[in-house]
């Protein structure tokens, strides 16, 4: 069954449960019609965000906690979950689908995907929804619905237990974030008006520059012969005098092109300011940035949306019961992605004292794992301690 052919059938099964007698509420969310996405200077801050979300690698975690009070945690536990996190449908991976949500949440501060589950009521699939413009509704009962006005203006309405929204910028609407585009819009028309200073300079400088002024009428086509034959004999490359002479028939004058030309000051400040508004700076637009740069940019802005992943995919994958029995969803994202080289091999101290194993330190130098690499291992002189000296076995580790 086709993405459409499950979207229709849900609408359709939701119709029957009373859909038709809601009550359209005010908190109404419209996607903004413009195309800032295709600004370049857009693109390029959005970017580094969009990849690093994508990257985040999503786990399903069990912690059982026991009678005794101790804990065991069960990672991917369930092969259900784990294949839908890894492969959410059959058109995208788990990457794409965040990098496609990330890119929504940034433009339109909201990123919606549909659950799909089978008659058990198990998720077994999660599509992204691009819709035109998504109304807040509530039926007989209560429940929250959204209506999706879709870009081919079908309208489909599901219910907000099987919608994973992200938002930011979460202010006056007590649904949706507030989008961007209104704080936005300004800052790219000046950018636009100063390219278009540029190039419309750099046109006109090579249009017209010198005026004929001729003391006696011409008919219109002498006028142009003489242009003709002024620009031919004076204005050529080939000629290498570098001398014109006209006689008392006509006055030639030199134009100045008189353009706006924007100087780089200016530039410079309006593209701080989108920076600014997207909350990062050149080097981490082009990639230059040193690990205390990316750090402050991954608390500032990866890191919220992390926390909401986790968060929303756990409430909306699992019931209260199974988030009882300590299942949730996890996103993680590796630390030593902005480190150095030299960081990196500094990590074998870790490896050293069992606090990372030798296949967690070759996968911060991308590096393949290798048999037996997820046990910790120890040096002898980093032996646990028992009574204030090591124990028995260890270098120095008699009494």
């Amino acid at each position: 069954m086709g993405i459409i052919s499950k979207i229709k059938s849900m609408f359709a099964a939701k119709q029957v449960s009373g859909v038709e007698l809601m009550q359209q509420v005010g908190n109404n969310y419209i996607s903004w019609s413009g195309k800032i996405y295709d600004a370049d200077i857009v693109r390029s801050c959005i970017r580094p965000k969009v990849k690093a979300i994508g990257k985040l690698l999503a786990k399903h975690i069990r912690e059982t906690v026991f009678e005794d009070g101790h804990k065991e945690m069960t990672v991917n536990p369930s092969n259900a979950v784990k294949f839908l996190l890894e492969e959410p449908n059959s058109l995208m991976t788990g990457q794409m689908l965040q990098e496609k949500m990330a890119t929504q949440l940034i433009l339109n501060a909201n990123a919606f995907a549909l659950i799909i589950r089978d008659e058990y009521g198990s998720p077994i699939e999660i599509y992204p929804i691009i819709g035109r413009t998504v109304k807040a509704i509530y039926d007989k009962n209560g429940q929250l619905l959204l209506e999706f006005q879709m870009m081919n203006n079908k309208a489909y309405t599901f219910p907000y237990e099987d919608i994973i929204h992200l938002r930011q910028d979460f202010n006056e609407n007590d649904i949706f974030g507030t989008p961007i585009a209104p704080a936005l819009t300004p800052l790219l028309d000046v950018v636009t008006t100063m390219d278009q200073g540029v190039m419309n300079a750099i046109k006109n400088s090579s249009v017209i520059r010198w005026l004929l002024s001729f003391t006696n009428s011409m008919r219109p086509e002498d006028l142009k012969t003489q242009a003709k034959d002024f620009a031919d004999n004076f204005l050529a490359t080939s000629n290498g005098t570098g001398v014109a002479a006209v006689d008392a028939k006509a006055d030639a004058k030199q134009i100045t092109p008189t353009d706006y030309v924007p100087n780089a000051l200016q530039m410079d400040r309006t593209t701080k300011r989108i920076f600014d508004l997207f909350n990062t700076n050149a080097e981490i637009v082009s990639s230059k940035f040193s690990e205390g740069q990316y750090n402050a940019y991954f608390d500032a802005e990866v890191e919220p949306v992390l926390i909401q992943l986790g968060g929303e995919y756990t409430r909306k994958l699992f019931t209260r019961r199974e988030r009882s029995f300590g299942n949730k969803i996890v996103f993680e994202a590796s630390a030593w992605d902005s480190a150095s080289i030299s960081t990196k091999l500094s990590l074998v101290s870790m490896v050293d004292r069992g606090a990372m194993t030798p296949n967690e330190w070759r996968a911060a130098l991308n590096m393949a794992p290798i048999p037996g690499g997820d046990v910790p291992i120890r040096r002898l002189d980093t032996q646990t301690v028992g009574n204030g000296i090591l124990e028995k076995g260890g270098e120095g580790g008699e009494d």
